[in-house]
C-alpha cells in the first residue's frame, strides 16, 4: 500500500485489498479525490475519519452515493491518521477490496434504549452467513466505532462481548476535535448521534487485533469517595474534592490542572492481573473531576507513569511486523496519547513511526478491546498481505 500523493491533493494508492487516501476536509471536491485514492470499483466497505471542521451531513450523504454499491460508514474524529501520520483537518478513507472481505454492519441507533439481545442475534446471525460463503476465508475481526460522548461506551462493549464467540474485537469512541461538543457515527448516507455502529469483518488476508498502551503502574494510589457513575464524575478522592487531591498527590498546582496535565499523569484501574487507564477528561465545577470512562466510589486509582513513547511504539510497531509487514494498521489511537506526544514534543517522530508502519485511523475519546472500554491506549487491527495460493 504504497501511497503517492495526486495532483489534486488526495493520498492515493494503488488497487490493492485494502486501499487508503487522505484529503483536506474543506476541499469541494473531497468526496472525488477520495474516489480516485481508493478506486472504489470492487469494494465492499469504505471506513471513513472525519476531521470535525467537515460538513459531516453532507459528506457522508455524497460519499455514500459516491462509493455505491459498498457500504460507508465512520466518525468524526478528535484528529486523524493518515499516510503523513498525525495530521489535522482531513478526512481519510480506508477502502476493503470485496474479493478479500466480507464485511456485515449494524447501526445502534439509540444507546439509552437499545436491545442488546437484538443486536446480539445479528450478530450471530451474520457470522453465521458469512460462514456459509464459499472461499478460504481465514480471519475474523469485529470494529466497533461509538458515540465518544454518549458515556455508553463501558455497557455496550460488555454487553456486546457476548455475541463476539472467538472473534477479536476493537473500536474507538468518536472524536470533536478538543472541543467535547458534539460526535457523530456515519451509517447508511446519514450522521447519527448517541449511536454506535458493529462491523463484521471476514477475510482472505492474516490479521492480528492488538491493544498497548506505554503506561506503568506505579505505588501511589487513591480511592474514589465520591462519584456520579452515570455522569463518569468523581466528586471525591480520599475524602478530599477530587481535582485538589489528585493535584496534591501529583505535586501539581490545583489551579493549573489542563488537558496535557491528565495526558501526563494518567491513573488506572486493576482487573485481574492487568491495569487498564481510566483516563481524565478535565476539570468540573466544584473541583470535581470528569472521567473518559466509568468510574465509581471505592475504586482505587493507580497512578501510572509513562515509558517513553518513542521507543515504545518503535518496539510494539516492531512485534506485528516480526513475521511480515503488515498491508495497512487500521488504528484507534487516545486524543490523550496525541496530547502527550505535542507536549513532549515528539510528534513529528510519533508521525514518522506511524508512517513508516502504514498506519491509518484516527484519534479518539477511548478505545475498546474484547469486553473492555479503555483510554489513553491505541488498539486496532494490522492487515497482512494475502498468502500465496
Amino acid at each position: 500500500m504504497d501511497p503517492v500523493h495526486g495532483p489534486s491533493g488526495a493520498t492515493m494508492a494503488e488497487p490493492q485489498v485494502v486501499r487508503s487516501g487522505s484529503v483536506d476536509c474543506r476541499a469541494a471536491d473531497a468526496v472525488e479525490q477520495l474516489a480516485q485514492a481508493l478506486n472504489p470499483n470492487g469494494l465492499s466497505l469504505v471506513v471513513l475519519f472525519l476531521s470535525p471542521d467537515t460538513d459531516v451531513a453532507r459528506l457522508i450523504d455524497e460519499a455514500q452515493r459516491r462509493f455505491a454499491p459498498a457500504q460507508v460508514v465512520g466518525c468524526t474524529s478528535a484528529g486523524e491518521i493518515s499516510a503523513a501520520g498525525y495530521v489535522e483537518g482531513e478526512i481519510v478513507a480506508i477502502g476493503f477490496a470485496q474479493s478479500h472481505f466480507q464485511t456485515r454492519t449494524i447501526l445502534i441507533e439509540d444507546l439509552d434504549s437499545f436491545d442488546p439481545h437484538s443486536v446480539i442475534e445479528r450478530m450471530i446471525r451474520n457470522r453465521s452467513h458469512m460462514a456459509q460463503e464459499p472461499g478460504r476465508w481465514i480471519s475474523d475481526f469485529t470494529f466497533l466505532l461509538v458515540d465518544g460522548l454518549s458515556t455508553k461506551e463501558d455497557a455496550l462493549t460488555s454487553q456486546l462481548s457476548v455475541g463476539l464467540g472467538p472473534v477479536a474485537f476493537f473500536g474507538g469512541s468518536a472524536g470533536d476535535g478538543t472541543n467535547f461538543g458534539k460526535t457523530y457515527v456515519l451509517h447508511g448516507g446519514q450522521a447519527h448521534s448517541n449511536a454506535a455502529i458493529l462491523i463484521q469483518v471476514r477475510s482472505r488476508c492474516p490479521i492480528k487485533v492488538f491493544k498497548t498502551d506505554h503506561l506503568i503502574p506505579s505505588q501511589k494510589r487513591m480511592v474514589v469517595t465520591g462519584a456520579d457513575p452515570a455522569r463518569r464524575v468523581v466528586h471525591e478522592i480520599n475524602a478530599e474534592p477530587a481535582a485538589r487531591e489528585y493535584a496534591r498527590v501529583l505535586g501539581k498546582d490545583p489551579e493549573q490542572l489542563t488537558a496535557f496535565t491528565f495526558a501526563a499523569h494518567p491513573v488506572a484501574v486493576q482487573f485481574g492481573d492487568q491495569h487498564h487507564v481510566r483516563a481524565i477528561q478535565r476539570v468540573a465545577d466544584n473541583d470535581e473531576l470528569v472521567f473518559f470512562s466509568a468510574i465509581d466510589e471505592g475504586v482505587v486509582l493507580t497512578l501510572a507513569e509513562p515509558e517513553d513513547m518513542v521507543t515504545h511504539l518503535e518496539r510494539e510497531m516492531a512485534a506485528l511486523s516480526a513475521k511480515g509487514r503488515p498491508e495497512i494498521i487500521l488504528a484507534c489511537d487516545c486524543i490523550l496519547r496525541r496530547l502527550e506526544a505535542q507536549q513532549k514534543q515528539v510528534s513529528q517522530d510519533i508521525s514518522r513511526i506511524l508512517r513508516d508502519n502504514r498506519v491509518a485511523g484516527f484519534s479518539t475519546y477511548g478505545e475498546q478491546i474484547n469486553s473492555m472500554h479503555v483510554n489513553q491506549t491505541l488498539t486496532g487491527v494490522a492487515i497482512y498481505p494475502p498468502e500465496e495460493g
